[in-house]
């Protein structure tokens, strides 16, 4: 009977434990949000002479720093994509082919995203950009 009391007690102060700690340890999670710069970016790039160019077509999905900025982000969605054309825009092709290029361009992205975003709103908003499609042709 002793024993049994004493492990009831026990497993009644490990649940209290756990309960008070779990709110906080889900807290401190990040509270990311994704949105796509929709449709698609597509745009030229310049090729290896002035007289040539080429195309990229892009899909780009942000990550948002937390769920409560997705509707600020969507507001300055316009801002966005412009933002993120114009950087293709500028690439020379052997950047846009190679994949160090690619990570270049996608951070140079980021960067300028985070920016104007500071720039408009007082906080980075976005976290990371991510590539899920990347389709070139010279």
């Amino acid at each position: 009977m002793k024993i049994h009391s004493f492990l009831s007690g026990v497993t009644a102060l490990l649940l209290l434990i756990c309960v008070n700690t779990t709110p906080a340890m889900a807290q401190d999670k990040p509270n990311y949000a994704y949105m796509g710069l929709e449709p698609d970016i597509v745009t030229n790039f310049v090729g290896p002479s002035a007289k040539k160019l080429g195309f990229v077509r892009v899909t780009v999905e942000l990550m948002i720093g937390d769920a409560d900025q997705l509707e600020i982000a969507e507001h300055h969605m316009p801002l966005l994509r412009a933002t993120a054309i114009e950087i293709f825009g500028q690439q020379p092709e052997e950047k846009v082919r190679s994949m160090t290029g690619r990570e270049d361009i996608r951070l140079a992205i980021l960067k300028a995203l985070q920016t104007h975003m500071k720039e408009e709103t007082g906080a980075e908003v976005i976290k990371n950009v991510i590539f899920t499609k990347y389709l070139y042709n010279t």
